[in-house]
C-alpha cells in the first residue's frame, strides 16, 4: 500500500467490519482496529459475540476505515482472519483502547479475543485516490 494509505490506517479512525453469517447474509458492526507493524489488522472482540462464530466458519472479512474529518475518504480492506486467540490479560484490547481513547479498556469482566486479519485486497476512495 502507498504510504498515505498506511498513514491513514495508523490513525484511530472509525471503522466498520463485515462478516458472513452461517446462512450467508452479511453482518456489519462498528469496531476498533489497529494496523500492526507486520501489515496485519488487529481486531479486539468480545468473546461472546456472534461474529466470532462467523469468522471461525468463514474467515473472510471486510473492514472499511473512514477518515475522521471526511467520510468520503476511506480505505476498504478485504482479508482473511488468520488467528483468533484469547486476549490474555486484555493486553490487545488495552492497546486498542489506548489508541482510540488514551486509557486502558474499562470493562475488565468480559472475556475478549484477538483476531489477526491478513489483508488480501484493498481500495481507496476520496482524497486518497489522488495521492
Amino acid at each position: 500500500m502507498p504510504q498515505p494509505v498506511i498513514d491513514m490506517l495508523r490513525l484511530p479512525n472509525p471503522a466498520v467490519m463485515a462478516t458472513v453469517a452461517a446462512d450467508g447474509r452479511p453482518v456489519s458492526v462498528a469496531t476498533w482496529y489497529l494496523l500492526e507493524d507486520d501489515g496485519r489488522i488487529l481486531l479486539g472482540l468480545d468473546a461472546k459475540r456472534a461474529r466470532i462464530k462467523h469468522m471461525e466458519k468463514d474467515p473472510r472479512i471486510s473492514l472499511t476505515v473512514l477518515a475522521q474529518d471526511d467520510w468520503y475518504t476511506h480505505v476498504s480492506l478485504q482479508g482473511t482472519v488468520v488467528s483468533i486467540v484469547p486476549d490474555e490479560g486484555l493486553r490487545d484490547i488495552d492497546r486498542l483502547s489506548r489508541h482510540y481513547g488514551g486509557e486502558p479498556y474499562a470493562n475488565r469482566e468480559r472475556p475478549r479475543v484477538s483476531a489477526q486479519v491478513e489483508i488480501t485486497h484493498w481500495h481507496v476512495w476520496g482524497k486518497l485516490r489522488t495521492q
